[in-house]
Parts: C-alpha cells; structure tokens; sequence
C-alpha cells in the first residue's frame, strides 16, 4: 500500500488545531517508518504489587495513575510521559533515573508530644489496626477518645485525646498526633500555632486565637501522610453541618452542641447560592472530570429534592474558567435545566489551556456575585440574606494564576462575612478519584470554622456517592415537609423512617400506622375491627425507649365506607380487605422533629412536588412514576423498628404472586376467581427475596424511594397461606397503585 506525502507540507486547513492523538493516529497510518519518529514513553512501568492507569496511552502528555490495595499505598503515585519519550515523576529532578514503583504499607502517624499525661505505645509510626491509648494526670480530665485505633487510609479514628483542667477562657486546643504546638496561654486574645513533624501535611488551622465566645477560631490542625485519604463516614457528618439547614429554618433558641457546628441556616423564604467549580485540567484526566461531573449531579439532585429557594452556578475551568450556568439566569433555579448544563459540561472546552487557574475560577463566582449585588442593591435584605456555597472539586495543584487567596478574600468582602456573619458562606474543596492531590493548597481553598472540615479527598465515586448519600443531617429541620428521612450514618432506627407509629389498645401493641400530616395518621381499617372502646386506644409516636416518644389520644377514627370484613361471606370468602384503610385524627398535633415527620402520600400537592412533577400532573402519573416496572423494590418497618425489603409486583408478575391464593383451597375452597379476594386495590408481594410481615405490623406503610424522598404505596396486611407460601398485600389505592389514584 502507498500513500502521498504531498499534503503534510500542504496548507490543510485545521491541521494546525489537531488533536494530538488524532495527528498519532495518522502518522501510525503512514507507516513504520513515519511512525517510529513520533516519541512514546517506555513500557517498563508496572509496580510491584498494584495496578496502573493511563490517561493517553503511552503517547506525550498521558498521565500515569498508579493503584494499591486498601492498607497500602503507591510510591510514586503517578508519571507524566514528556514529549520527549520520557517519564517524569512529579516533585522530582528531570534527570532522576527512572526508580521501581512500589505499594508500601499504610502507617499512622505517632504524637511528637501529650501534655498532662502518657501515651502507649512509643512508636515512630503505627501499623494499620494499630492502638494509641491515652492517660491523663491527677487534676486533668481527659477529652477526646481515650483509645484511638488507625485505619487503612493513614488516619487515626475517634477525636484529638486532651488532657484540660478547665482554667483557660477556652478549651485547652490540643495537640493533635503528629503536631507540634507553640503556645500554651488559653485566655482571651492568646494565640496558638502549629506545624507538622517530618513529611507530614498539615490541613486545618495553622493558628487559631480565643475568642470572646469562649471558642477557637479556625478549624482543629490535622496532620496526615501524603497519601491518605477521607472514608465517606467522615465526610459526610462534615457536609451535613453546612448543608442540613438547606431544607429550613433553624430553631433560633437551639443551644449549639459541642463538635456539632454551625449550619447554614437558611429559611424557606431565604436563598441560597450553590456554586460549582469543575476542574479540567490537565492534571485531572477525562476520567475524573466525569467523576466530578456525576459527582455535582448527584450533589445537586439531592438539593433540588426540598422545596427550597436554591440557584446553582457551574463553572469549569482549567487556565480559564468557562460559566456553564450562572446564578443570574432563571435557569439556575430549575433543577432539569441545571442537570441538563451539568450534564453537557465538555471536558474538551479546555484543551487549549489546560493549565490550573483557581484564581481565575474563583473571581468568576466573585464577579457573579458582584452583578447579582448589583441587580439587588447592596443594602436590600434580598442579598444580604442569600447563603453562599462554593464546592470545588480539583486536585488542588494551582499553577497559574497566583494564590486563590486574593479571589477568596474579594468573596468574603463582597458577602460581607464577620465574626456574626459566618454562616453565610462556606467554601469546600473536595478531590476525587486516585488523584495526586496537593493536601497544602486543598486545605487552603477550603473555609476555616470551629469544630468543621471544608477540604476532603475521597478515593472514588462510589465513595462520593456514599458521602453525599449521607451528607443530610435532618435532626434539627422542624418543617412538616413530607418524606424526609435522616440517612446519616449514626441515625436511628426511628429517625431513617419518622412516619412510623405504633397504634395500640392501653396494655398490648395491635397495629402500625404512618403520620400523613402533623395530626393525621394512616393505617388499616381492619386494625379497628370489633374494637369496642376505641377511647382506650393510644398512638405512639416517635421512639417509645427514648425522650423522642410520645402518646397521643385518637380524637376520631375515619374508615373507609367501603370496608366490610364479612362482605363476601355468602361467596364463601371468609374474610375480606378491599378498602382496608383508616385515618385517625390525633387529640393534638406532633411535634416535628427528627423522629416524627410526615411520610409524602402519592396524588397530593405535596407528592407532585417532592417528585418535581409539573403543578398539573394527575394521580396517573404518580403512579406511573412510583410502580414503573414488574418487579419495585420497596419497604416496610418491622416490629423492631428495622427496616425489611419486599418487592411490590406488576403486570405479569402480579398475576404469578397472586396464583398462589387461588391454590390454598383449605380457606377458599369454592373460589373460581381470585380478583374476588385479590382486587386491584392489592399491590402483591412474598417472594422468596422478600422479608414477611409478621403479626401487629398490619397497617404501617409499604414505602419506596424516589429522588432522595419516601413515598407510601400502601398499607401493610398480613396473609398466610397453607400452600407455605406467604404472599402478603396492601391495598395500593393509598398509594396510586392498583388503579385507584389515591385517598
């Protein structure tokens, strides 16, 4: 095969712009000889014990990421081929020969020092699964944990051991392992700082100073190794102190609790702005950008699940910052638009300057801010109370541009932050992915406050995902916005599924139930059956072994006109629960709180608003949108309070759960049809997959998640069958299920 040379020497147009691996590509086509002119670095790159990734292959300009198993980490973490064939590892000499890259195993550091009491034991560093244990003096009382243990990513678990005897204006500060401190006045004006020993990384507060209210500025000093990283379990707790009052408003009387923080108290005629800064730069490859892209997707989907007043900006960047979507558009409040912006957000819009400009990415929120201002008035309560977010997800490596510093202080003027100002804004920078991330210039982006966290290095998506899925500290959000459940790690039983309640005569538990409003609650008719002093009857709501529980009276007692148990007798079905469903009106109203809260009821104004539906959506499209397939995954609370997994059953799948009624011939011995027992009221559940209802669970709500909300679909009923097959149903109606379309 032959080819002609004449147009590489010919003005082509577009030639110049090439992409590089598309210029590789063609010289590859030209043959061998063409070919072999065009650098590549070596191949001789494996590490001992992990794995590797390439960004371009082994043309110029490919990134190599290196990988190890969990306990261990890469040395060095990444090569960058050079255009002239070569590898060059960050941070060092061009002309270092090219070392073996090894996994080394994960150690924790040792405190240099602990004042006003011992530690064991005395290593130079400790072992993953290793212990500190700690001891204070006579006349010192020991805060934080008294035994810490290290963890796979380099990090010691629990809180900063400190031996205190109360004397100063504020707390004795510490010294956390692997710090050295200077200072030790702890009255009002004193100041302390603090570096690092050895190769450490100091993240945090370099000095801190006590103030009048009797607390430190800045944030606790954190020193890591290099290589370590945030599990999902400590990020999210230190989202969810900034982001939990997004859904409404504070309790002004609330005390603040030690190591809780401060939140964005926002209300729910107040504002907040989210900014998104995307890095695409050279140093964060394609891959992590789209990271980052799902990443913010899933940020801001959990945000735009509350009915709150948010506008969200996308900015990426690499040498220049392109604004994806601005506060200033009426677009940044819709939530399809912004996740449409996000979603179409290229990677390749930098590929002619992928230098890293977090200046300039950070000025373009600043002039933002300053039009909005503008268009507002500086003055006017309209921009004095918006909230303001900043999320940066990048590997922190600035290399252009010159510090952020500047650009951060021209956002703190602008928003007018003071000491009784701080909670309106906040300024988190998160690295995401095996990125080399620079921890210095990370925990610099990142905003400084007493007892917070506002810069973050997670390993993967997955661990994003984890994090953010957690992320929602509800226990202080009073609204009676409906469906909300606390997801965060430490949450109980009670307080993942607030709606839950205990129906029950005065001595012994007979049902459950499901607080659809703050004096309402849902439950099933038959519960009611043959009760004959209904006054006697009490409900319980919130955790009943704890401060949280309380009994309320029944003040009325709404059953379904259509219910009757005995209905079909002469049909020789014994027993009957079409229209099993009541409502009682509680004596009082609940009040809201982390363990009682209303769940969302499909076919309500409250519903289509959770689900983002258009204001004129029909019960038909609820349920559309909740029973989409054959087989949903859904939920209901056991007698423990646990939360068990049953799978609701459609179309031909319903057909085949609900055979097994018509096979039990020792309860229906003469049924010839069993949409006589089964209506479409029934959603039909019980397969082998499934956990089963047992006895005093009837009437508490079947439920499934849709975008970050709950939703009941139905009531729980219990029914066993001879055949040993325990099929259970609820009726669906409640829930737009079965055809019904609601209440």
């Amino acid at each position: 095969m032959t080819f002609s040379l004449f147009w590489l020497g010919s003005p082509c147009p577009g030639v110049d712009t090439m992409d590089p691996q598309m210029a590789l590509l063609y010289l590859l086509l030209l043959g061998p000889g063409l070919a072999a002119t065009v650098p590549s670095c070596p191949q001789n790159v494996n590490i001992s014990g992990g794995t590797f990734t390439l960004s371009h292959g082994w043309a110029p300009g490919s990134l190599l990421t290196y990988s190890c198993p969990q306990g261990s980490y890469p040395v060095p973490a990444s090569r960058l081929c050079k255009s002239s064939g070569r590898w060059q590892t960050p941070g060092s000499p061009r002309s270092t020969r090219l070392t073996k890259a090894v996994c080394r195993p994960v150690r924790c550091p040792a405190p240099v020092t602990f004042e006003n009491g011992v530690y064991t034991p005395r290593l130079g560093s400790h072992p993953v699964g290793g212990n500190l244990s700690f001891i204070c003096e006579d006349g010192f009382t020991l805060r934080g944990s008294p035994v810490r243990h290290c963890r796979p990513n380099g990090m010691w678990d629990g809180e900063t051991a400190v031996c205190d005897n109360g004397a100063g204006h504020c707390p004795n500060p510490g010294i956390s392992v692997g710090a050295v401190r200077t200072g030790s006045r702890f009255g009002l004006g004193d100041k302390v700082s603090y570096r690092c020993s050895s190769n450490l990384v100091l993240t945090g507060s370099s000095e801190r100073e006590c103030l009048g209210n009797g607390v430190w500025s800045g944030t606790e000093p954190i020193c890591r190794q290099p290589y370590s990283y945030d599990f999902p379990e400590d990020v999210a707790p230190a989202l969810s102190i900034s982001l939990s009052h997004v859904l409404g408003a504070t309790n002004p009387t609330q005390k603040k609790k030690e190591n809780l923080g401060r939140k964005i108290q926002i209300q729910r005629s107040g504002h907040l702005n989210f900014y998104l800064l995307l890095d695409a730069s050279q140093s964060v490859s394609k891959d992590d950008f789209e990271i980052f892209k799902k990443s913010a997707f899933l940020m801001v989907d959990r945000l735009f699940s509350f009915e709150v007043n948010v506008s969200v900006a996308i900015i990426t960047f690499a040498s220049r910052p392109k604004t994806i979507m601005s506060i200033l558009s009426d677009k940044s409040r819709d939530v399809t638009e912004v996740l449409y912006s996000l979603q179409n957000a290229n990677y390749k819009d930098h590929e002619n300057g992928t230098g890293t400009n977090i200046y300039e990415a950070l000025n373009s929120v600043y002039i933002m801010m300053n039009n909005q201002m503008q268009r507002l008035g500086i003055v006017t309560s309209a921009w004095k109370e918006i909230r303001h977010a900043i999320i940066i997800l990048t590997d922190g490596k600035s290399n252009m541009g010159g510090s952020p510093k500047p650009a951060i202080d021209n956002i703190k003027e602008i928003v007018d932050i003071k000491q009784n100002r701080n909670d309106y804004l906040d300024i988190y920078a998160i690295g995401v992915g095996k990125l080399d991330v620079d921890w210095k210039e990370l925990n610099e982006l990142g905003s400084k406050k007493d007892g917070e966290r506002h810069a973050f290095i997670l390993q993967d998506p997955q661990a994003l995902h984890q994090a953010f899925e957690h992320m929602l500290d509800v226990s202080k959000f009073t609204d009676t916005i409906c469906g909300v459940g606390n997801m965060s790690a430490n949450a109980s039983d009670q307080e993942r599924t607030p709606w839950h309640v205990t129906i029950k005569p005065k001595n012994n538990e007979a049902c459950r139930g499901a607080l659809v409003s703050d004096q309402w609650v849902l439950t099933a008719a038959h519960c009611f059956h043959n009760a004959k002093d209904r006054s006697l009857w009490r409900v319980n709501v919130g955790d009943p072994n704890s401060q949280w529980g309380k009994e309320f009276l029944i003040e009325k007692v709404e059953i379904s006109p259509g219910f009757d148990v005995y209905a079909k007798k002469d049909q020789g079905i014994q027993e009957f629960y079409g229209d099993d469903i009541a409502l009682l009106k509680l004596a009082q109203k609940v009040k809201m709180s982390t363990h009682a809260r209303p769940i969302c009821i499909p076919c309500t104004v409250e519903a289509n608003m959770a689900l983002r539906r258009p204001q004129h959506s029909t019960c038909q499209d609820h349920e559309t949108e909740l029973l989409n397939q054959q087989s949903i995954p859904a939920h209901f609370v056991a007698l423990n309070g646990s939360k068990l997994n049953i799978n609701l059953k459609t179309g031909e799948e319903r057909s085949d759960c609900i055979k097994v009624v018509s096979q039990d011939k020792k309860k229906f011995p003469n049924l010839t049809d069993v949409s006589e027992v089964v209506t479409d009221q029934f959603l039909c559940s019980g397969t082998q997959e499934d956990d089963n209802p047992c006895k005093g669970e009837s009437g508490g709500a079947v439920f499934l998640e849709r975008r970050f909300r709950f939703f009941q679909v139905g009531t729980g009923k219990l029914t066993r069958l001879s055949t040993g097959t325990q099929p259970s149903w609820g009726r669906g109606g409640d829930g737009g299920g079965g055809g019904e379309g609601g209440l």
